[in-house]
């Protein structure tokens, strides 16, 4: 028969059916066992570890006298993406695993590949020590900095030490007390116990002399239980599967689908589906303004997908507040941006092997459909409505605490120079224990020009954001802890007090921290009040706080 409306084409998510199986390019190996993960939140909160400084660990073999363990055959870095199809690489799965020799073999069983997985290489080097490679994002030799893999055969007793060799970045919050994540399959079925921070002797290191992209994180660890399946991530893990059962969800809920439409932007390049909601009360929509927003440009960013749930969880919920929020605006909510980056578990890149979020400005349909549609659509709600804010939720490996990066140009007036800085004020005070004001920037940096914040304030947005939230933690507010999953979702919540203020009817929160930020310039500058500041350049303004962190992120 003759193919319906669009809506047809993509099987939207339902609750009557499980989640859509996620393409994967031909090259990759796919297992067939599901991997899903409780939700849990640590009674008590989990400290940063005393950091260890940067200096080396005691000796240990080096890879080429270990016993390889568990490897991937790499995908050529020359080579690009082609087709994909469910399930990855058709016929029978190798056996990247070196098998045991009898239950006396104490060699632990990797696996990595499934949804979000990323381990290339585990050589032994040692009888309780392993040295890990990760695999680079998909098409290209770089950007290894997430990290997703399983164990089993664990032993509760020894102290176990994982060194990953191959690393990108040269700094870290490892560096700074952060701790990997480890989830026991037993913990969870026994005592519903979840992700927990763990590792003592947490460091980061320049490597040997070897390739460029060679930074190293090693721990030390105890498992907790014999013979268990456990996994260790650089963050929480959030999947497309994570999000498509979420959307089958509120597919079933009769009243969340009376102001929430889950529609398919477009197809990933891997032919993934990425989503669209549009969120309103039915009431009065002429003249509403339009809130945007959107997740997961940046795969390895997982932290950025727990935001955006919480965001979702309280928008659709019967709270008076969201009630009012649908009544006032219409949101458009792109929550995984890049799909196919999440499935395949790359870092920063989608299947076109470059960073989604350095293409809205010259994005090609072909190259970047998630980043192509989602400004076309935004270019089309701006030609009949007002753009209240745009905002992109992003992960940060380098600066503790949530904080937003804003756009002055340092062309307009003070006053809307004034406003930009507005937001995320507001959001530090809803949010005192997380959310850092002197952390956030302002400056439009050349080589930020092709993001999504930059270009959706050229187009005329003028409270466009990058949301940053740290993989490790607080420091603010007496904290020195990681952040757990309701940290993270509390994010969104605040977002959506945030938005209240800034747009109440009542102008007072708003004109006292228009006043706030203006003293904070003034302070900033030495200038006495009542003289005007907009001749100062925005990199004048941003030069006294640390100026070294500007190359980052995003």
């Amino acid at each position: 028969g003759s193919l319906g409306g669009p809506r047809d084409l993509f099987a939207l998510p339902s609750a009557r059916r499980p989640p859509l199986a996620p393409h994967w390019p031909i090259e990759c190996e796919v297992i067939k066992e599901p991997i899903q993960h409780i939700e849990w939140v640590p009674p008590e909160p989990e400290p940063f570890c005393q950091p260890t400084g940067h200096e080396w660990p005691p000796a240990t073999l080096s890879e080429e006298q270990g016993t390889i363990v568990y490897h991937l055959s790499p995908v050529p870095p020359g080579s690009c993406f082609t087709r994909a199809r469910v399930g990855g690489a058709p016929g029978p799965l190798s056996s990247p695993a070196a098998p045991l020799e009898g239950p006396q073999d104490t060699t632990l069983l990797f696996e990595s590949r499934f949804e979000s997985g990323n381990l290339q290489k585990a050589v032994k080097v040692g009888p309780y020590e392993y040295v890990l490679r990760l695999r680079p994002d998909l098409y290209t030799a770089k950007h290894t900095q997430w990290f997703y893999f399983r164990v089993q055969n664990t032993r509760k007793d020894p102290l176990y030490r994982f060194t990953i060799a191959n690393l990108a970045k040269p700094t870290s919050l490892y560096s700074e007390g952060m701790r990997p994540l480890l989830y026991s399959q037993r913990d969870a079925q026994s005592r519903g116990v979840g992700w927990r921070r763990v590792g003592t002797h947490v460091r980061y290191y320049r490597g040997g002399g070897e390739e460029p992209a060679a930074f190293r994180l090693s721990w030390t660890v105890r498992f907790p239980h014999d013979g268990d399946t456990c996994f260790f991530a650089h963050s929480y893990p959030y999947t497309y599967t994570d999000l498509q059962r979420y959307l089958g969800g509120l597919a079933g809920d009769p009243a969340c689908s009376r102001y929430c439409a889950v529609r398919a932007l477009c197809r990933s390049l891997a032919g993934n589906t990425v989503y669209l909601l549009t969120i309103t009360s039915p009431a009065g929509a002429a003249a509403k303004r339009v809130v945007v927003l959107s997740a997961r440009a940046h795969p390895g960013e997982s932290v950025g997908s727990w935001a955006m749930r919480g965001f979702l969880d309280f928008l659709l919920s019967a709270h008076p507040d969201a009630r009012l929020l649908r009544r006032l605006f219409v949101f458009k909510v792109v929550p995984m941006l890049n799909p196919d980056g999440v499935v395949v578990g790359n870092s920063r890149c989608s299947l076109a092997g470059r960073d989604p979020n350095r293409a809205y400005g010259t994005a090609l349909r072909g190259s970047f459909p998630g980043v192509w549609h989602l400004r076309a659509m935004v270019e089309r709600v701006l030609a009949e409505r007002e753009v209240v804010l745009y905002c992109d939720f992003h992960g940060h490996s380098r600066k503790n605490n949530v904080f937003m990066y804003g756009c002055d140009g340092g062309r307009a007036g003070a006053g809307l120079r004034l406003l930009q800085r507005v937001f995320p004020l507001m959001l530090s005070k809803n949010a005192p224990d997380k959310f850092s004001f002197p952390s956030c920037k302002f400056k439009v940096q050349k080589s930020k020009a092709g993001t999504g914040r930059v270009v959706m304030w050229r187009m005329g947005i003028s409270n466009s954001y990058t949301m940053e939230v740290a993989f490790g933690g607080s420091t603010l507010g007496r904290r020195n802890s990681h952040f757990t999953l309701a940290d993270l979702k509390s994010l969104g919540y605040h977002l959506c007090d945030t938005l209240l203020d800034f747009c109440d009817p009542h102008p007072a929160k708003l004109q006292q921290c228009l006043s706030e930020v203006d003293m904070l310039l003034r302070q900033r500058l030495g200038r006495e009040p009542g003289s005007g500041w907009s001749d100062v350049s925005t990199s004048e303004l941003e030069s006294s706080t640390s100026g070294s962190d500007s190359s980052v992120s995003d």
